[in-house]
């Protein structure tokens, strides 16, 4: 090696190891900066032959593992504390069981008013009490929907948000991904842009579930987990059209034209749009998270309401009305007087076939656009519905129902007024009309019967029946517009009289005995759309039980969503500690590796001090 070459080589690995200095001070100068992995400087030899050397970039120290790993994690992170967060807010709103403001509590002053009643029905104090305290439990009822559907509210603001933010990170990935082409294999500036480009895509890992691929020249992909390209040197774009307030009403559907709530769809650079929500393409992060409240748990919890409201209204107010055995020739059957059937009411028919027992319930639907009905009409798993439209008049009526049940060996008619009849095939052992049956609901307050239109839907002032129409039932959001009889409130003592023939007396406990009963005692199916029971074992139980059941439901939700939040922030915690210790900065390895570089600057100058002096020698000769 000459002289000339000697110099050259020393004079590289000064400006190697000057880069070296300048990288260390980096380093200890970002040992504290969010998303700063710890930088080294790459280099080779600058010839074949080992002479000298040269700076080819600056590298990162990273786990590329444990990053994928907490991005992952951080999805799984943000998706478990939106959760919990929610549902300790619902159930906040449902109360402690027992507690004042808890709505069994309220149940249960209710039900000892009503019972002090009908220990003192003449008592003008126990009938104000008693309307009181269904005012209060009606009161109390509409404010729990309104917090729902509030919360509802806060949850599509909140996915609004998030794809704004989604938006602007994927915006800045492509610019950084753009200026990293241009640079790319330029040193310093290029690895910082790399740092900022992941800190971008942990933050959007926290809001969508995303897997990243890399790719040449440090570019690369992003995809939603479920296969939804968001980013290839291009970024796609999300939408979200906003709806700013909430109801019962409100629910999403695959049906741009019924959907009442905002769908998140995403346009791809060549205008290829994708309902990510209907498509089921997010399925973490907290955008996930605000989706499933919005639509489902949150949706549920309105349910669980409604069906209580439901419960307390039909309790009360409905009645039965029993057919009457008839014969005619060789047939037999029933006469059901159907007068007082309104819209929303039902019948049931029992018969027997040489299959075995059926049940059928036949829904009276006012509204041709609800039919047909399925069988998640009603909460019984066991009946077949037949949904009927009313509007037409009895002929309508009757040809409705030979359509739908005449093939199973029934036969229904319309002997007069409104009487429907359903018959028997009349041969022996065949097909046999068991029973024949209706429920309806109690209009007046003097019909001679102690059942009363105690609740009323306030939203309407009308009576409370759960009829269907082609935008749902009179069920959906009930507890936000249930309210106790005005006409009650006007005239107390509605709640004893139920007859002017003969009338009566001031002292009659039957209505109060009733009421009581009703609410306390009886049983019914509710519907498992309130997520107590299922589809093929709704749950049957009293109101009280009802209630209590739907208030500890929630009470475990909020705990396992609490401990679900606790142990993703430990996964968290332990793999942001891991990716530290292997990509972040540790000061004391700094310094080590400064003393390294200072030994090696110092030796390369003192190369080039005794190629100097030797170049003097020389140069003296």
């Amino acid at each position: 090696m000459g002289l000339t070459q000697a110099i050259s080589s020393a004079l590289s690995g000064l400006r190697v190891t000057q880069a070296g200095l300048g990288i260390v001070a980096d380093n200890v100068a970002n040992a504290d900066t969010v998303g700063y992995s710890r930088k080294k400087v790459l280099q080779s030899a600058a010839e074949a032959n080992g002479s000298g050397v040269r700076l080819v970039g600056i590298g990162r120290e990273l786990d590329v593992f444990i990053q994928r790993q907490l991005r992952s994690e951080l999805a799984g992170a943000n998706y478990a504390g939106v959760q919990a967060d929610y549902y300790s807010r619902i159930d906040q709103i449902y109360g402690q069981p027992g507690s004042q403001s808890a709505l069994d509590t309220l149940f249960n002053n209710f039900t000892n008013s009503v019972q002090a009643l009908a220990t003192s029905p003449d008592s003008i104090a126990a009938r104000t009490q008693a309307l009181n305290q269904g005012q209060v439990i009606t009161q109390q009822l509409n404010a729990m929907s309104a917090d729902i559907q509030a919360l509802r509210s806060q949850a599509e603001t909140a996915i609004g948000g998030g794809i704004e933010r989604v938006n602007a990170i994927l915006r800045s990935i492509e610019e950084i991904s753009t200026q990293i082409q241009s640079s790319h294999g330029q040193g310093i500036g290029a690895a910082g842009l790399l740092d900022e480009r992941d800190r971008l895509i942990g933050e959007l890992s926290g809001l969508l579930d995303i897997r990243v691929v890399s790719l040449t020249n440090d570019q690369i992909s992003i995809f939603t987990n479920s296969g939804v390209s968001l980013f290839d040197y291009k970024a796609s774009r999300l939408s979200f059209d906003t709806r700013d307030v909430l109801d019962a009403q409100s629910l999403w559907s695959a049906d741009p034209a019924v959907r009442a709530v905002g769908s998140i769809k995403l346009v791809s650079p060549n205008g290829n749009q994708t309902d990510l929500i209907a498509n089921q393409s997010i399925r973490s992060g907290s955008i996930a998270a605000y989706v499933e409240l919005r639509d489902k748990i949150l949706v549920e919890a309105q349910a669980q309401l409604d069906e209580i409201a439901s419960a307390l209204a039909r309790s009360l107010s409905d009645r039965a009305v029993n057919g009457t055995a008839v014969t005619s020739g060789a047939q037999a059957g029933f006469d059901l007087d159907l007068a007082d059937l309104k819209n929303g009411n039902s019948i049931s028919l029992a018969y027997t076939d040489g299959t075995g027992s059926h049940k059928v319930t036949i829904i009276r639907v006012d509204d041709a656009g609800a039919l047909p009905l399925d069988n998640s009409a009603t909460p019984d798993a066991g009946d077949e519905v037949v949904g009927i439209d009313f509007s037409g008049g009895f002929a309508a009526v009757v040809t409705q129902l030979n359509a739908a049940l005449g093939p199973a060996g029934l036969s229904f008619s319309n002997p007069s007024g409104t009487t429907l009849r359903v018959l028997d095939d009349g041969a022996p052992d065949l097909v046999d009309v068991d029973g024949f049956d209706a429920t309806v609901t109690t209009d007046t307050f003097n019909s001679g019967d102690p059942t009363l239109p105690f609740f009323v839907d306030g939203g309407t002032g009308s009576l409370y029946t759960n009829f269907l129409t082609a935008n749902g039932s009179q069920k959906l959001g009930f507890s936000a517009r249930i309210a106790v009889n005005s006409a009650l409130i006007a005239d107390p003592s509605k709640l004893i009289v139920y007859s002017s023939s003969p009338p009566t007396t001031a002292g009659d406990s039957t209505r109060p005995d009733f009421i009581s009963q009703r609410l306390t005692a009886a049983t019914r199916l509710f519907a498992p759309a309130a997520g107590i029971g299922d589809n093929n074992t709704p749950y049957s139980g009293t109101l009280i039980d009802f209630m209590r059941q739907v208030i500890t439901k929630q009470g475990a939700a909020a705990e396992n969503a609490d401990r679900l939040k606790e142990g993703q922030e430990i996964v968290v915690t332990a793999l942001q500690t891991r990716f530290d210790e292997s990509s972040g900065v540790n000061i004391d390895s700094e310094m080590a590796h400064l003393l390294t570089l200072q030994t090696a600057y110092g030796a390369n100058a003192r190369v080039l001090t005794a190629i100097k002096e030797m170049f003097d020698a020389l140069m003296r000769i």
